[in-house]
Formats: C-alpha cells, structure tokens, sequence
C-alpha cells in the first residue's frame, strides 16, 4: 500500500476517534471498555494455553 494512501488513512482514523470521542463520550467508554475486555479475555485463554502445556 503506497505510503500516501497509509498516512491519509491513519490521519482519517485520528480524526474520527476525535470526533467520536467529543460527541459521543459514553459510547466511546464503553467501546473502549469493550476493548479491554476482550484483550483481557485473550490473555487469559492465551495463559491458560501456556498453563495446559506445562501440565
């Protein structure tokens, strides 16, 4: 993907986290805390993984 297309893209996504952000700040919070939950999620199953090898 051309370095050009790369930056407006993530200046894009910049912009829209912003606005996202300043008018819809509970929707954003509980998108982030939605986030969180899954990483949350994956790490656990990831170290249960790990665990059930070593045993």
């Amino acid at each position: 993907m051309p370095v050009v297309i790369k930056r407006v893209l993530a200046w894009g996504s910049l912009a829209f986290l912003i606005y996202f952000m300043a008018f819809r700040p509970e929707a954003a919070a509980q998108m982030f805390k939605s986030i969180g939950v899954a990483l949350v999620a994956m790490a656990q199953g990831l170290g249960d993984f790990l665990t059930g090898l070593m045993t």
